[in-house]
């Protein structure tokens, strides 16, 4: 946490339909845009497999810190709206949970706050298991703690190699 009422959250950004790489710089764009919102850094972008439903393309992966005075909750529905402006459409029963898509954001992170609501969970479930998150997270916050888990970087480490791989910028 930084500075009078601002804190600092982690969002990871992923994308395997169009242009998965426009639709990702696209969001580090809107993610800076955002009221009373920082983009603190952006990470490099990966080229990562299909996790769940592996029978997709392979996705392009990156993380953004932000420095928000944003709620977890208002956040939430900025991405959600970002999300949609890329034309992502979520299916309502979640079907698609794994499948391919325009853009997807997803809260990581809020400063070290654990929380549980309804569609919303901090730290993000499973973050510790997922090197397509962790690896472009550690890139915009080295010392990133996930609550109740510990440091970012040793959930990394403790992950079989994953098939992640740097993308040339273009």
């Amino acid at each position: 946490m930084t500075g009078a009422g601002r804190h600092d959250a982690a969002i990871g950004l992923g994308a395997n339909l169009g242009d998965a790489r426009g639709a990702v710089h696209a969001a580090f764009d809107a993610l800076a845009a955002l009221p009373e919102t920082e983009l603190v850094a952006a990470s490099p972008l990966y080229r990562t497999p299909a996790w769940g439903v592996q029978d997709q393309p392979d996705f392009v992966n990156a993380a953004a810190r932000v420095r928000t005075a944003l709620s977890p909750p208002a956040l939430l529905q900025a991405l959600l709206e970002i999300e949609a402006a890329r034309g992502r459409v979520r299916a309502a029963d979640g079907r698609d949970r794994w499948g391919p898509r325009a853009l997807d954001l997803d809260l990581l992170l809020y400063a070290r706050l654990t929380l549980e609501l309804p569609g919303l969970r901090l730290p993000h479930p499973h973050l510790h298991e997922r090197a397509f998150a962790l690896k472009p997270l550690l890139d915009v916050w080295p010392d990133a703690e996930i609550p109740g888990v510990g440091a970012a970087a040793q959930a990394l480490r403790a992950l079989p190699p994953s098939g992640i791989a740097p993308l040339a910028l273009p």
